[in-house]
């Protein structure tokens, strides 16, 4: 093979449907699909609004509206999978609205509990 061959080899045109994905500042070369492409990026949840995390029954509701909690208060007992969860607060606030009764069905993503 002589030197004319092996250089054009190394200049081969880039595969168009490569991109580029940066990630932690590495670069990678990758095909990216349409699943990834229309995906809802991420953003940071508002921690005055306590959504379930999995769907399930509310078992026990240990606030009320209008009470001043600090972070790490229980708000409410979710059971889900036959586990009780305890749902925490994750802030120092007052409770602005709790939107779910004692023996509610919960959806994933549903709001539970709201601060002011």
């Amino acid at each position: 093979m002589s030197n004319k061959d092996n250089s054009s080899k190394s200049k081969s045109k880039p595969d168009p449907s490569m991109e580029e994905l940066v990630i932690g500042g590495a670069t990678y070369q990758t095909r990216l699909n349409s699943k990834f492409r229309n995906r809802k990026t991420w953003s940071r949840p508002d921690e005055r609004k306590v959504e379930a995390v999995i769907p399930g029954a509310i078992r026990k509701i240990m606030v009320r509206e209008g009470e001043e909690v600090t972070q790490g208060t229980p708000l409410l007992i979710l059971e889900a999978m036959k586990m009780e969860n305890k749902l925490l607060s994750p802030m120092d606030g007052m409770i602005k609205k709790i939107h779910v009764s004692k023996g509610d069905q919960v959806a994933k993503f549903q709001l539970l509990v709201e601060f002011t």
